[in-house]
């Protein structure tokens, strides 16, 4: 009849049928959640492992013939040395019982979990501004990536009072910034990308910005005039990376900048000292897409100097070998013995497998240090993609004397439009040969 309701029963066998089938989504769900779970957490330790080479962590945190993140690379501080320390997930000796939130409290705020303080050697004030995300993902990888190693901590060989920690919660207040990233307005989404590898994890700051008394970095910003500017370090001149067409990157276009983070050599230069450790474990590795965020927002730095810091570079060929040999000039007869071979009569070598020395950012910069240690004590290979570069510079500390040296570093800041006239003491290199021994 019509507006009745009739109702139908559902014979038993409808009933188990669509009980078997709810049964079976039920656990194909879970299967499926079950499945998807992994697949996540792998995800998201392969993103950790990937943001642990943009902060090259093994650089650091791996001794000579080590094992990968043990800790015990020793580093010079104007207190005394260092040692850094086991960053396994190992129970006794590493960081096995830290939660995310020691870690991260290590990371943004240099505070270890037992509650010291540590020294900023270790980066932090860079990691600081890390966002929550990456922290997340690297915690991820150092805990489940990592393969444990039980490997003491040493202490540091820094005497007392110096050792004393408890003023470095004072440091922290005045110096470190531990508020994450924050997007530019203004700024396309490639230079923020490439202001956030920079200023955070890529920690470009903590060699190349000058130091101020109390060890802090002048600036950590491009809105600090100091900001990459160079700095001397540990017997080196880490360069100077704005815009100053001679002693930075004024010269060098977004495409050099990439391709030198992707092989540690370009038209301009070769890099040598603590940069090729970084080339062979971070930037190499990184995308092609970071890498030219990164050289985007270096290429937007204007000058930070003037460029009456470094010599003014011509472009010339001038300073010609037999010309500098026949008149006596100081060096040429020792660059025409241990170097003409590699970096040829005119100083442009033979880029990208040998660097060229006119015009060379290391050659103009007013600081001499990197030359005279990339003579004394050579430099280690460039490995990338697993395959050693063919020439590395060899060391010539015990083959040439001090004032053989300064002589011939002299001759390569004087020659070929380098125009850096003002000579290189012996006094000078003996003071670096004995600091690096």
């Amino acid at each position: 009849m019509r507006g009745m309701i009739v109702k139908r029963s559902i014979p038993a066998t409808g009933v188990s049928r669509l009980a078997s089938i709810a049964v079976g989504a039920a656990l194909l769900a879970l299967s499926v959640s079950a499945s998807a779970a992994p697949a996540a957490d792998a995800d998201l330790i392969a993103r950790g492992a990937y943001l642990a080479k943009a902060g090259d962590c093994i650089a650091c945190h791996t001794a000579a013939r080590g094992k990968p993140f043990s800790g015990g690379l020793p580093m010079n501080t104007p207190m005394g040395r260092i040692y850094s320390t086991n960053i396994t997930p190992d129970a006794e000796t590493g960081i096995a019982r830290y939660s995310e939130a020691d870690f991260a409290a290590a990371m943004r705020k240099g505070v270890a979990k037992d509650g010291h303080n540590l020294y900023p050697a270790m980066p932090y004030p860079s990691y600081a501004r890390t966002s929550d995300a990456d922290i997340h993902a690297l915690y991820a990888y150092f805990m489940r990536g990592v393969q444990p190693v039980s490997q003491p901590n040493r202490k540091p060989d820094i005497p007392w009072p110096l050792n004393a920690r408890w003023p470095l919660k004072f440091w922290n207040l005045l110096f470190v910034d531990d508020a994450p990233y924050q997007e530019v307005p203004g700024k396309d989404a490639q230079w923020n990308r490439g202001a956030y590898l920079v200023q955070t994890l890529g920690h470009c700051g903590a060699c190349h910005t000058a130091r101020g008394i109390a060890f802090q970095e002048k600036a950590l910003n491009e809105r600090g005039t100091a900001f990459l500017g160079g700095a001397a370090l540990d017997g080196w001149f880490a360069s100077n990376l704005t815009g100053d067409s001679n002693t930075g990157l004024g010269r060098w276009s977004e495409e050099d900048v990439a391709l030198f983070l992707r092989t540690g050599a370009n038209r301009h230069a070769t890099a040598f000292g603590p940069m090729t450790d970084v080339i062979n474990h971070s930037t190499q590795y990184l995308s092609d897409a970071d890498r030219a965020a990164m050289a985007h927002y270096l290429k937007s730095l204007g000058p930070t100097r003037s460029s009456g810091d470094g010599a003014p570079y011509d472009g010339s060929t001038t300073g010609a070998m037999a010309h500098a040999m026949a008149g006596g000039q100081l060096g040429a007869a020792t660059y025409a013995t241990y170097c003409l071979h590699c970096h040829g009569v005119t100083g442009r070598g033979y880029a990208p497998l040998l660097a060229p020395l006119a015009g060379n950012p290391n050659a103009l910069e007013k600081d001499p240090s990197s030359l005279i240690n990339v003579v004394l004590n050579g430099t280690g290979a460039l490995k990338i993609q697993g395959v050693p570069a063919p020439y590395p510079m060899p060391a010539y500390r015990g083959t040439l004397s001090d004032q053989e040296v300064a002589d011939v570093v002299t001759y390569i800041r004087h020659s070929w439009g380098n125009g850096q006239t003002e000579p290189v003491s012996a006094y000078r290199v003996r003071g670096l040969r004995e600091a690096t021994r």
